[in-house]
C-alpha cells in the first residue's frame, strides 16, 4: 500500500526548459529500476516550471528515493538546469485510487 510521496517543484533557468523537459523524460528508465519506487510521474506546471510526484510504500523508501540515481543525477545537473534548488515536499499518502484504462 502507498504511504508516502514526494512532490519536487523545479525552476528552471532561462533557456533551459527544454533541457530540463528532456531530463525528466530520460529519469523515467531510472524511476523504472528503483523496485521500491511504485508509482514516479515527471510534470510540466508551466512554461518554466516542472515537478516529480513519487510515491512509495514507506518513509525508508522514500530515504532510498532522496538517496538514489535519479536525485543524484538532478544534483548533479541542478546549477546547469535550475534557476534556484529543488523545493522538496515530504508527503503522507491517505487514500489512493490507481484505475488504469
Amino acid at each position: 500500500m502507498i504511504r508516502t510521496a514526494l512532490f519536487v517543484r523545479l525552476e528552471a533557468k532561462p533557456g533551459k526548459e527544454q533541457e530540463l523537459a528532456d531530463f525528466l523524460a530520460a529519469g523515467l528508465e531510472m524511476a523504472g529500476q528503483e523496485a521500491t519506487t511504485p508509482i514516479w510521474f515527471a510534470l510540466k506546471l508551466s512554461p518554466t516550471t516542472f515537478a516529480i510526484f513519487d510515491a512509495f510504500a514507506s518513509e525508508e523508501d522514500r530515504q532510498a528515493h532522496l538517496q538514489g540515481d535519479i536525485a543524484k543525477a538532478l544534483m548533479a545537473h541542478a546549477d546547469e538546469l535550475l534557476a534556484g534548488p529543488p523545493s522538496i515536499e515530504s508527503i503522507d499518502v491517505l487514500g489512493m485510487k490507481n484505475q488504469l484504462a
